[in-house]
């Protein structure tokens, strides 16, 4: 009897790193098993950079395949979260020796999501399987116009939940009996960063970057003044990295009200705190003013507003958002990021022989849009 045929996924994140297995059937992808393995802040701790945390987490990495890996069952291919890469076309890369070396050494930021393509390698080699990565942050696909900045010493360009995002279309255009190729949709994932895309036939032609200019999240400042901000960097009262900090991981609902749990914050403005519930209301304000920012993007003629991501969850901000850009078109919520489910579907389309993978490195011209 043959072998059950698996797929196994790695996405690692700040504080855990999610595993799974799916199960490739004639109909699609089953998942066998799936764990957010937490990892305790006292171990983290011992490391002096994420790269280093390599060799700790490709332990309970193989730990939980060794748990979960039925005797029945072989894996056919494994992929990983992709990190902080250069520009990027969408779509799935093959994992080679040249792309774990640089998502350790060389990426454009420091991510826990850098070690996703390291991770899937390793286990892909235990099995004697290929690893992919799909669809990492760092793709990069806006038209000219969207470049344009304001200052030529200062071009936009796209960093942004690429995965979940073209996952979520996806799942739209199944819903609605249409092409992936065809949509034209607002995609807002909201977790603890956020972006907001323009997605047109396929592509990501424009979002808020959600590094830069994007609203305001549990835990990142977004879009704040640049004049007070340059003042800030130049008092000598901050270190570039205290200023890191209070952009990314103490911004946001943290920094107003010392919590970036969102289900905190709705207890207190239930309990009736009304500071908690001007920054509460104040979030959703800058969420749909990007939401319809991004409308205009695609003239307002779409397929509709996609909410997804992990605070999609909560009925209070789908409720909160939609009575301020219903209006704009049909809304649909996709709640939860589901990474790991995108990373199979990815890789299983490439099995199947319905989507081609490209090979590091990608010689890609984002001002083009070409590969060459």
């Amino acid at each position: 009897m043959e072998k059950a045929r698996l797929i196994f996924t790695v996405n690692p994140g700040a504080t855990s790193t999610k595993c799974a297995l799916y199960r490739v059937q004639e109909y699609g992808l089953v998942c066998v098993a799936s764990e957010n393995i937490e990892h305790p802040a006292q171990d983290l701790a011992a490391f002096n950079s994420i790269t280093e945390q390599l060799g700790y987490r490709e332990k309970v990495v193989k730990e939980f395949v060794e748990r979960n890996l039925p005797e029945n069952a072989r894996i056919v291919a494994c992929a990983g979260r992709g990190g902080m890469l250069t520009p990027l076309p969408s779509g799935v890369i093959k994992i080679n020796e040249e792309l774990v070396d640089f998502s350790l050494n060389r990426p454009v930021y420091q991510h826990a999501s850098n070690l996703g393509a390291p991770l899937a390698y390793s286990i892909a080699r235990l099995y004697n399987v290929e690893a992919f990565i799909a669809d990492p942050v760092s793709v990069d696909e806006f038209p000219p116009i969207a470049r344009i900045s304001g200052s030529p010493d200062f071009p936009r360009f796209s960093f942004v939940h690429a995965l979940n995002i073209r996952a979520t279309v996806r799942k739209l255009a199944a819903q609605l009996n249409k092409r992936f190729e065809d949509m034209r949709c607002v995609v807002a994932h909201l977790g603890g960063g956020f972006s907001i895309a323009a997605v047109d036939r396929g592509k990501i032609v424009d979002n808020d970057n959600r590094m830069e200019s994007a609203p305001f999240t549990p835990e990142r400042a977004g879009g704040v003044p640049p004049i007070p901000l340059i003042e800030a960097c130049f008092s000598g009262k901050y270190t570039k990295q205290q200023l890191m900090k209070k952009l990314y991981g103490e911004g946001g609902l943290y920094a107003y009200l010392g919590t970036k749990d969102l289900r905190e914050v709705l207890a207190r403005i239930k309990n009736g705190d009304d500071y908690a519930k001007l920054i509460y209301d104040a979030m959703i304000y800058q969420i749909c003013k990007e939401i319809a920012a991004m409308g205009s993007v695609l003239c307002f003629d779409m397929d509709g507003i996609i909410i997804t991501g992990g605070i999609a969850c909560s009925e209070e901000v789908v409720r909160d958002i939609k009575n301020r850009v219903g209006r704009l078109g049909n809304i649909y919520v996709f709640p939860g990021s589901n990474e790991n489910e995108a990373l199979a579907e990815s890789v299983l389309r490439v099995l199947q022989g319905r989507e081609s993978y490209m090979t590091w490195p990608v010689n890609y011209d984002p001002l083009t849009g070409r590969i060459n």
